[in-house]
């Protein structure tokens, strides 16, 4: 696979020498330095902390926009998705490249619920966890754990793409679920063969055998349009886990662990939690908005305001959009009244009138509004990063399977500029007068 072109050269003048970088461009018109023969040509490394300018690869899954605010699937426009498709079409389009036929997605439906179902004996696992563990810590072990329960990948790593995807997807809402039960000490709930992805999940959240929960429909398009959000987003830190580790040719499992770890972070998935407790908190302590910005920008503070600025996005993230109509409707259709909704919303406009936010670019990301969704929806704050994890699945998979079948793909394998003590001998640092002490004592 090969979508960039090179269009020009680039002339590096370093000792007297100069090199030519290939420029290369991409289909959407982002321009780049080719670096590849950098180090055999030049001793030169570039030195990038986080990779935060460096494109690791060519994909043609999704293009994001930071400048114009722009998000895109495979070519379709976040906001279209979100209104007009579910959450399994577009995790059938991210891995396939096209959005299914009904006939397809009737197949890609039936392989949801007939790989629904846990193992058994993996049920023994959540009896052994913690009362109180972590939803997250449970999930990461979890799908790593299915690899000793369906080793046919391993000695299959590319079988039938639609079954990879299915277990995947349908087994990972099940954990999650379980995982939720287990934290509440509920009985666990079986997944059922006559509801749909996000109904299911619902289901064997909410249900219990003392009540007559019913999936309610508004609920369930919400749900759907939150995960669609989180489907994928190009490089970030956990998606660029996934391709690591699965550049060593490590199966599919273990590459989705480690992105569930990577996830976990407060600076990644983990925000959406942060934002609701810091709203929480600036309520229950009756700090105003007003108050709370002007904390946020104090530079003798070390307080971080969760749920503004993006590293890519320089204007309002198209997924925030979304995720405010989804939270307004929600706590709407449950006839709330939420201050924290109000709070949220009034912090929004404090911000935004902000020339201190303005001049940073410091808009309202997809984080501050997930948060409050899913509190409507009845899911917990230590539930939300899993949450994310669902959604951002079918991205972590379409990003491997690019990986894996690109042409050219190499192991990951950054460089560095060391900057530790020089050559040591052993002997030099005994004969010192420190350790002649220490040895004397």
């Amino acid at each position: 696979m090969t979508l960039t072109k090179k269009i020009s050269t680039a002339r590096l003048s370093f000792e007297g020498h100069d090199y030519d970088l290939p420029v290369l461009e991409g289909d959407m018109g982002e321009r780049g330095l080719d670096v590849r023969n950098l180090l055999k040509d030049s001793g030169l490394v570039t030195f990038d902390p986080g990779m935060v300018n460096t494109a690791v690869c060519e994909s043609n899954i999704t293009y994001v926009d930071g400048k114009n605010g722009i998000l895109r699937y495979r070519g379709y426009d976040i906001e279209d998705l979100a209104e007009h498709c579910s959450f399994l079409e577009v995790a059938y389009l991210l891995v396939h490249g096209f959005l299914p036929t009904p006939s397809e997605y009737s197949a890609f439906s039936k392989l949801m619920n007939l790989h629904s179902m846990l193992h058994e004996n993996m049920r023994n696992f959540f009896s052994l966890y913690p009362d109180h563990a972590h939803p997250m810590a449970i999930l990461s072990a979890m799908v790593v754990s299915l690899s000793t329960f369906y080793p046919e990948l391993e000695s299959d790593p590319m079988e039938a793409i639609d079954i990879t995807v299915s277990r995947l997807l349908s087994k990972l809402r099940t954990i999650a679920a379980f995982s939720y039960k287990k934290y509440m000490g509920h009985p666990i709930v079986y997944p059922r063969s006559d509801l749909r992805y996000c109904e299911n999940f619902l289901n064997m959240m909410f249900y219990t055998p003392v009540n007559n929960y019913e999936p309610d429909p508004v609920i369930t398009r919400a749900l759907n349009q939150l995960l669609i959000l989180h489907a994928d987003h190009e490089q970030n830190c956990s998606t660029s886990v996934v391709r690591a580790v699965g550049s060593s040719h490590a199966n599919l499992y273990a590459s989705i662990s480690a992105g569930v770890c990577a996830l976990w972070g407060p600076l990644h998935g983990g925000a959406n939690q942060r934002v609701l407790e810091v709203l929480e908190d600036a309520l229950r302590n009756n700090i105003s908005p007003k108050a709370l910005v002007e904390k946020a920008k104090d530079r003798h503070s070390n307080y971080r305001l969760y749920g503004f600025g993006h590293r890519v996005y320089k204007t309002y993230d198209p997924r925030a959009k979304v995720a405010k109509k989804v939270c307004t409707q929600v706590i709407k259709h449950m006839s709330q009244s939420d201050p924290l909704l109000d709070y949220a919303q009034e912090l929004e406009q404090v911000a935004l009138a902000d020339n201190y936010f303005q001049e940073r670019s410091l808009y309202p990301n997809v984080d501050f509004f997930t948060g409050l969704a899913y509190r409507a929806m009845g899911i917990p704050v230590n539930m939300f990063t899993v949450m994310f994890a669902i959604g951002r699945l079918p991205g972590w998979i379409a990003q491997w399977l690019e990986q894996r079948d690109g042409e050219g793909q190499r192991i990951v394998r950054p460089r560095q500029l060391y900057v530790g003590p020089g050559m040591r001998t052993v002997e030099e640092t005994l004969a010192t007068d420190l350790y002649a002490k220490k040895k004397t004592k």
